[in-house]
Parts: structure tokens; sequence; C-alpha cells
């Protein structure tokens, strides 16, 4: 019995007696040469995946950036998807990048599909994105549990491979306890404009020692909270009473607060620029923010 509910190869329609014509009517679409799906059926990624790896070697394993996405966090446009293969044999279908690997690929299963692991998905996106998508990926890696510093730290030292080096430098920017990838955006573009490092998710507590807030950007030392918007025009009016009131708390309590949404990433020079108007006013005197050749090139564009 075929089963039409997910991505089918033209061998499998002639085991179950349905024939060529049959596949070319507008019941079903082609996906790849020799692989079909029910036309009625919405196509997403993992459809993609499931019909690209029917025709793929074997051994072949979802990878790079098309791995980060089912890792959960999209660092492309989505094409072309990305698979990697032990084998030799060479296969070409349009939209899919083969990457050719020497010894075990040694998958994870991921939404039942065959993944790199999370550290080897690293190291080979190093070599294909930005430092700051990179950061990112890695410190989204770390908050959903799939890798520790530690962990990668120890991949990237003990394989030859390429990214292992790019990893290693890396590292000394990538912080554990970041929650979104806007937020290390953020903070990068603090840090590389040369002002002082705001802590991540920490805890701010009143002068009893309860909890005020947890604060994404911090600054303890002036008392000034950085924090990531990225849904402030989604909240219904009993979550914006609660921002309005948390708000309320910390500025009572002395805190200035800094709210960041993706409206204001538009003008990036302009965030670091309140950043530092903000620790001036409570005691900083160090150096201006320096927005060097470096610096507009690592944030040009759309980040994630």
């Amino acid at each position: 019995m075929l089963d039409t509910s997910r991505p089918f190869t033209v061998q499998q329609a002639a085991h179950a007696g349905l024939s060529p014509g049959r596949l070319r009517a507008s019941r079903y679409r082609r996906l790849f040469r020799g692989v079909y799906e029910e036309a009625s059926r919405p196509l997403d990624l993992h459809v993609w995946l499931t019909a690209a790896l029917l025709v793929l070697p074997a051994d072949a394993v979802v990878s790079h950036t098309t791995a980060m996405r089912l890792y959960g966090l999209t660092l492309d446009d989505g094409w072309p998807l990305h698979v990697s293969t032990s084998t030799s044999t060479h296969s070409r279908l349009a939209g899919i990048v083969t990457h050719r690997r020497r010894g075990a690929l040694r998958p994870v299963v991921l939404d039942g599909l065959p993944v790199t692991g999370a550290d080897r998905t690293l190291v080979d996106i190093a070599t294909k994105v930005r430092l700051v998508p990179l950061v990112q990926a890695i410190e989204h890696m770390i908050h959903r549990g799939h890798t520790t510093p530690e962990n990668l730290l120890r991949y990237a030292m003990d394989r030859h491979l390429d990214g292992v080096r790019r990893v290693r430098r890396v590292m000394a920017l990538v912080r554990e306890n970041v929650e979104s990838p806007l937020e290390t955006t953020v903070r990068l573009m603090i840090v590389f404009a040369r002002l002082p490092e705001p802590s991540c998710n920490v805890d701010i507590l009143d002068e009893s020692g309860a909890l005020l807030a947890r604060g994404d950007l911090v600054y303890a030392r002036w008392k000034v909270l950085v924090e990531y918007d990225g849904w402030h025009h989604e909240r219904d009016a009993r979550q914006r009473q609660r921002d309005r009131e948390r708000r309320e708390e910390l500025e009572a309590s002395g805190w200035r607060l800094i709210v960041v949404t993706s409206a204001d990433l538009r003008d990036k020079r302009e965030v670091v620029r309140r950043v530092h108007r903000a620790i001036s006013a409570r005691g900083y005197d160090g150096r201006d923010p320096h927005f060097s050749v470096m610096w507009d090139r690592l944030f040009a564009g759309k980040l994630v």
C-alpha cells in the first residue's frame, strides 16, 4: 500500500500499481526527478528534505544552515538546501547542495530526519556565515541544550575539519545564558563599539533582595538595563499592563530601561549611542563608542 501522505518515488508508486501516467495527473506533483507527492499537501522544509533523502545516497544527512533551521534558527533564506554524505557517488538535485565528507557523519534525528550533530553543524557553518550569525548560532545551540561551550571547544580542538579554527576563535565572544539571537546582536554591537560589555540575562533585585526582573543585557554598576523587544506590537492589553508595571517598578528602584525594537535596528549606531548616553548619565566616564570599518562590516544589513 502506497503512503501518499509523504513523498514517494516512482519505483514505490510502480510497486503499488500507480502508473507514470497517473503520476502526471493533477493530483500529484513532482518535487525532484523520480519523487512525487500529493499536490494538495502544503510544501514545507520537512517535505522537501524527506523527498530529497529518498533519492540521495543512503548515508545523506541534513547539514550546514539547513540543519540549523531544524535546530530552530534560520540563518539564510532557505535555499539551496544543504546535505552531507561520505558516499562518492555523484548525485545532483536542483536546489540541493551536496557536501562530500570523509568518515562517518554520526547524525542525530530531528523531526524524523537525519541531521548532523550540534557541534558538527556549528563547525560546518563556521566557514559559510559571518561572525555575528555564527555567534548567534553557537549561543542558540547552548541555550537549547544541544551543546555546551566545553563540548564544542573540545570538538573543535579534537577535529581536523574546515571551520574548527574559526569556532575556536569566536568562542571568546560566546556567552552561555543568551536567550535570543537578537540579544546576541545588540550585545555584540555594544562590544565591538568598544563600550563595556553588559551581563546577559541576570536577575535584578531590589534593596531587600526581592526579584524585580530578569534583564536581557544588564549594567548593574550603573543600573542600566537594555532589552530587545521583538514583539512589541503583538502584546495584548494584559501583557502591556504587566510590562508597564514592571517598567515602573524598575524605575522606582533607580533603573534606567532602554528598549530596542526591530525598527530601532535600522539605525544600529543610534542604538549604541543610546546605551552610551544612558551609562554615561549614570557615571560611566570611559571612551565614546567607536564605529570602525570592521563594525560597519559586521553589522551591515539585516541580521537574524
